[in-house]
């Protein structure tokens, strides 16, 4: 029990990290795409539309958030995990990138407070 627990904690602080992680990488690209043409939304709608790869990506990551949003309410209630709108704003603020591991650090989260309390909650 007491190994299981320590790999629970192992992986609550390695989703923390990447909740970090997932918000600075793609929070420094976008200031420093602000910096250089301030908030110009429709040049920012072009330049992410200008091209069919970039279309591809933006693509991926829209279905990737709408897959998201199922897997967090459905899995997050079916585990009667708490706070599910913070990896719902998350991902609407940020992204993929920081939904997802906060959603799993929150998996974790419940995992670990059920077992401290014998399986309730």
């Amino acid at each position: 029990m007491k190994g299981k627990r320590i790999s629970a904690i192992k992986k609550k602080h390695v989703y923390l990290f990447l909740c970090l992680l997932g918000t600075v990488l793609p929070y420094s690209q976008l200031i420093l795409w602000i910096t250089e043409n301030g908030p110009d939304l429709p040049l920012l709608i072009e330049q992410i539309t200008s091209s069919r790869i970039a279309a591809f990506g933006w693509l991926d990551v829209a279905v990737s958030a709408v897959v998201l949003f199922v897997f967090i309410f459905s899995s997050g209630v079916e585990r009667r995990v708490a706070k599910l709108w913070l990896p719902a704003a998350g991902t609407l603020v940020v992204g993929v990138s920081l939904g997802l591991p906060m959603f799993l650090y929150l998996i974790e989260v419940s995992m670990e407070r059920r077992e401290c309390t014998g399986g309730e909650g």
